[in-house]
Parts: C-alpha cells; sequence; structure tokens
C-alpha cells in the first residue's frame, strides 16, 4: 500500500496556533506531512524563512510528531510536491473568501499536476478568526497574544518586536 505524502505549505509568518491545529490533524490524517515554508522574495515578513523554519521545527520535536517534517521552497508548489513525491496538499480555509481563493490555487494545481489532490481542512472553532497577518498587527499595536500562537512563538515575536533580534 501507498504511502500517502502531503505538503502543507505557507508563510508561516509567525506560526500560529490555527497552524499548529492544522498540522497536528494533517499528521493524523497522512502518513507524511511536510510542512513548506514558502520563500517569497515579493513579501517582506517579520521572521526570517529561517527563523520561521527554527520555530516550525522546535513545535514540531516538542509534540514528538514523528511523520512530520518542516521544509522551504520556492517557486510552483507543484513543482515542490513533485519533487517530494507528494500526492496531497494540505489547505486551512476559516471562511468563504478563503474558499474561494483557495479553489481557484486548487484547480490551477490540478491544471498543472492532474495527480495532485488539495485537500481542504476547517481550522478549530476556537482558531477560525486566526491569521498570521492579525497576530502581527495585535503584537505590533501592543496587544496580547497569548492563548493565539504557541509560547516560544509568542515570546520570539516579543523579542522581534522590541529590537531584541
Amino acid at each position: 500500500m501507498n504511502k500517502v505524502i502531503a505538503i502543507y505549505p505557507g508563510s508561516f509568518d509567525p506560526p500560529t496556533n490555527g497552524h499548529i491545529d492544522l498540522i497536528e490533524r494533517g499528521g493524523k490524517i497522512f502518513d507524511r506531512l511536510t510542512v513548506a515554508i514558502l520563500r517569497n522574495s515579493e513579501k517582506q515578513p517579520l521572521f526570517s524563512v529561517s527563523e520561521r523554519r527554527e520555530m516550525l521545527e522546535s513545535i514540531v520535536r516538542s509534540k514528538r510528531w514523528k511523520n512530520v517534517d518542516v521544509d522551504t521552497f520556492d517557486g510552483l508548489l507543484v513543482d515542490y510536491a513533485v519533487k517530494k513525491k507528494a500526492q496531497a496538499v494540505l489547505r486551512g480555509i476559516r471562511a468563504i473568501s478563503d474558499y474561494e481563493y483557495e479553489l481557484q490555487m486548487a484547480l490551477m494545481n490540478r491544471k498543472l499536476e492532474p495527480r495532485l489532490e488539495t485537500v481542504f481542512m476547517m481550522p478549530a472553532l476556537a482558531y477560525s478568526y486566526l491569521s498570521s497577518r492579525l497576530v502581527r498587527e495585535i503584537a505590533q499595536l501592543g496587544g496580547a497574544v497569548t492563548g493565539l500562537v504557541p509560547e516560544p512563538v509568542e515570546k520570539q515575536l516579543l523579542e522581534k518586536l522590541n529590537g531584541k533580534t
């Protein structure tokens, strides 16, 4: 029987509890799940790719998820997925606006690589409103992000915004 390999792509800037929820649940569904951080030169991220990778790897290690790994990629997701021999892409959907965008991406990915399926998951209700962009904005304006991101991420976020990193 073939093992099902999935890619969970994103910017993860920063990783939120919503991301962690999907990683945990995706890890239970797929035999192998790669959390793939997109290197996007057009965006101005708060955290470098290496900082985001380190945060996610630390979380994966602390949770002891043996079938989850973290990687980075640039270029087309379908090319990366083929390289990793993945059969599925995991995407989170919080609202109708997410669905419209994600459906368009999934259909284009299918056009480019018909063997690649997209699996949509809704986050746990507690995280249905959560996004990295909102977390960054709240933190930049001095608001509390406790409960929105894992504790180590919160610490790094506050250090980054206070100029300590």
